[in-house]
């Protein structure tokens, strides 16, 4: 097997939400097209890759060091004991010459490189990409269908609270039990009247409700906000703080006795290393939110879940951040406790096949073999421009 072109290219995602920390008129994500010399069906096989919303596109060191490095390497040093693509051998190659820490727009470049080699690997092996990590990775059993809360309750001009109502409704008609929404983008006594307002929708029933701050609150804010949301009961208070800010994160943990996610912006083993040894999470109640296709890749992410097991944390803890199919298919293979999904936002990218259906907040996965992304019709119209 040798990989015979690698193509790159940037596709908008924009729109006009926003969080308590950014907006989204600009948002870009970096999409790949990984072509092997494997023929099925009198076509080449290739793998697709993207990444998550909330990071912009890492075109230039793709291109600059990360697909170059691919392409030069010897093509056995790509495979593994049998002759077959080894993404894990692939990720040591792309990451020569790299120095220890800096993991900001690098490790979304080679988390984008490494979903299309991941992708690329299962369509090989003719498997869908959650049963064949879970053979490889797992326990030979994957979950069949995956928790899943749909997020949304972004600021946008003109948006009402009525809006927001509407909003939340349209999850539960689509199928999910569990939402979320953003806070720390208005001052505290208008984030209750809109948290008060969702609440209304579930019947007061605030374990359904998560709430995003977007790391905005310093830490007098954090436990103000904590105080005042406790007696809701949410299912959970996400990225209170600076992403980095361990310190404020525990000394949130031993005030907020709900359940605190936080990691979506962690993007190493060692900063998830970190937060575990110094954020005071709790492993019997907390939510580690890393997405793999923003953290170097599904390499790095199993390194992260050996750490946390190592740490007495079970990977049912792991939920996450991005709402895409790639991570759809790492929690049913290797027993997370669910993905995010957004049903409107962040398109092409974002959601999962398009005849994918929730019930009770639980989606199955598709059968198709890589990620499935050909099942994302108008994605796929995107990603098969890239090598037409």
């Amino acid at each position: 097997m040798k990989i015979t072109a690698v193509y790159e290219g940037t596709v908008p995602i924009s729109s006009s939400i926003r969080n308590a920390w950014i907006d989204f008129s600009a948002m870009d994500c970096s999409i790949v097209a990984v072509v092997s010399d494997v023929i099925r069906d009198g076509k080449p096989v290739v793998g697709y890759g993207f990444n998550s919303n909330g990071r912009y596109s890492a075109g230039e060191i793709l291109r600059r060091r990360i697909i170059p490095r691919l392409l030069d390497a010897p093509a056995a040093s790509l495979l593994d004991e049998s002759g077959d693509l080894d993404p894990a051998r692939a990720w040591d190659v792309v990451m020569r010459n790299e120095k220890p820490g800096g993991h900001g727009e690098r490790s979304v470049a080679v988390g984008v490189l490494d979903m299309a080699l991941f992708d690329l690997a299962a369509k090989i092996a003719g498997q869908p990409l959650y049963r064949y990590l879970s053979d490889r990775y797992g326990d030979g059993s994957p979950d069949e269908s995956v928790f899943v809360y749909a997020a949304g309750g972004y600021y946008a001009p003109g948006k009402t609270t009525g809006d927001l109502k509407d909003e939340m409704r349209g999850f539960l008609d689509l199928g999910y039990d569990v939402v979320k929404m953003k806070i720390g983008g208005a001052d505290l006594a208008e984030d209750l009247r809109r948290i008060e307002a969702v609440l209304d929708v579930l019947d007061g029933d605030g374990s359904r409700l998560a709430v995003d701050v977007n790391g905005r609150f310093d830490l007098a804010t954090a436990l103000e906000y904590g105080r005042a949301i406790e007696p809701y009961g949410l299912f959970w208070y996400e990225e209170v703080g600076d992403p980095l800010d361990y310190r404020l994160n525990a000394v949130l943990a031993e005030h907020y006795p709900g359940r605190i996610a936080t990691g979506e912006n962690l993007f190493s083993l060692q900063d998830a290393r970190n937060l575990i040894r110094y954020g005071g999470m709790r492993p019997d109640r907390d939510v580690i939110q890393v997405d793999p296709a923003l953290s170097y890749g599904l390499v790095e992410y199993l390194r992260i879940l050996a750490m946390l097991r190592a740490h007495g944390w079970s990977p049912r803890r792991c939920v996450p951040h991005g709402g895409h199919q790639f991570s759809l298919h790492i929690a049913a293979a290797l027993g997370l406790g669910g993905n995010e999904s957004y049903p409107g936002e962040f398109q092409p990218t974002g959601g999962f096949a398009d005849d994918a259906v929730v019930e009770h907040s639980r989606v199955g996965l598709t059968e198709m073999p890589g990620i499935g992304l050909e099942g994302k019709a108008a994605f796929h119209r995107v990603l098969r421009e890239l090598h037409a």
